[in-house]
């Protein structure tokens, strides 16, 4: 079946752009988070595509006043790659890997419309490989860029503007990840996987510094990297490094309190402290939720408000564990970032022994 990405050149295998290779969990995805200059009004989205799966879905949340509100948007792919919309959610791309625009229609009270655009060349970071015993659990690439937000978000009717100076980050990612219905088999020898990731895109003076680690459960890194990003940088100009972060944990739960950020980068700041302002749930946009999962089939095109008061949530429930903490940074440079963390499992190095 021929689509409109056959017109473009970007296939990945010898067959037409809907066939995406063998793997069943081959996914492409948008991801988009964004915070005011003060830190409030934290926003993200999430726009999935699963080819083998014939399924698309997409994911907007955001924060008002200690609540986060989610807007859950699922549909059949019908196999077009660019169809590049789901129900109320679409994307645009203005400028590739430079400026993209992100639209939300009025639906069940929650709209919005806002513009990112690239503060310097996005990031591609390592290949993510990862294997339980033989099998590929993860087999992914992503680039990753920090930047400006233009734009409005609008609750039960109340449209509020983002402030000038509004920042965040947006990735793109695309491979092979757990998606869609949960696999009934397990593997010899492993029988709950464990998974842990840390990730800080940070909004610096000057420049976008990104750093992120997964590790087994001993602390080993298995992929890792550090990047800085003066603004306004190309390709040739973003200047890698290595990264070291130690952070401790809200008391009773898995969410990141403070953490310490120690870089040998050239020209990158040396040292930074990232003090927590505010959580936001990665539920809200389908990461492990157990309904909006990413890749599940609704049976056709189905949409759903959801909204919970983040105060009230149970840390040791499974799907409340995958947050973004928005963080001030000081240190040898000043600003605000994410800082992402997902720990399954035991987890030594933060005193982490079950699961």
């Amino acid at each position: 079946m021929l689509t409109k990405a056959d017109e473009y050149p970007i296939h990945q295998t010898p067959e037409p752009i809907a066939f995406s290779g063998t793997d069943r969990n081959f996914y492409d995805r948008y991801f988009f988070n964004g915070y005011a200059p003060d830190g409030s009004g934290f926003f993200g989205l999430a726009f999935g595509v699963y080819p083998h799966l014939d399924v698309m879905d997409a994911h907007f949340s955001f924060i008002r006043d200690g609540r986060q509100h989610s807007l859950h948007a699922s549909t059949e792919l019908n196999m077009e790659r660019m169809a590049m919309r789901v129900g109320p959610i679409a994307i645009e791309v203005m400028e590739p890997l430079q400026q993209l625009k992100v639209t939300i229609d009025e639906t069940d009270g929650i709209a919005g419309e806002f513009l990112f655009d690239g503060r310097a060349f996005p990031i591609a970071e390592p290949r993510f490989i990862h294997r339980i015993g033989p099998r590929a659990f993860m087999d992914y690439s992503r680039m990753t860029q920090n930047g400006d937000y233009t734009g409005w978000i609008s609750l039960d009717g109340a449209r509020e503007d983002m402030d000038p100076g509004t920042k965040g980050t947006r990735d793109r990612s695309w491979g092979v990840r757990p998606i869609g219905a949960r696999d009934q088999q397990g593997m010899p020898g492993h029988p709950l996987p464990t998974f842990f990731w840390q990730w800080t895109p940070l909004n610096l003076e000057g420049g976008s510094l990104f750093f992120h680690i997964n590790a087994d459960p001993q602390g080993n890194a298995w992929n890792t990297r550090a990047v800085w990003a003066p603004d306004g940088a190309a390709q040739d100009e973003l200047v890698e490094g290595e990264g070291t972060l130690t952070c401790d944990l809200h008391s009773g739960s898995r969410w990141p309190n403070t953490a310490k950020l120690a870089l040998n980068i050239p020209g990158a700041p040396a040292s930074l402290t990232l003090t927590s302002k505010g959580r936001f749930q990665m539920k809200g946009l389908g990461y492990t939720h157990p309904v909006w999962g990413h890749g599940i089939y609704h049976g056709g095109p189905k949409i759903e408000r959801e909204e919970f008061d983040l105060a009230a949530l149970d840390p040791a429930q499974m799907d409340n564990r995958h947050v973004q903490m928005i963080c001030e940074v000081d240190g040898d440079a000043k600003g605000l970032g994410i800082f992402e963390q997902l720990v399954l499992g035991p987890y030594a190095p933060l005193g982490l022994s079950d699961f």
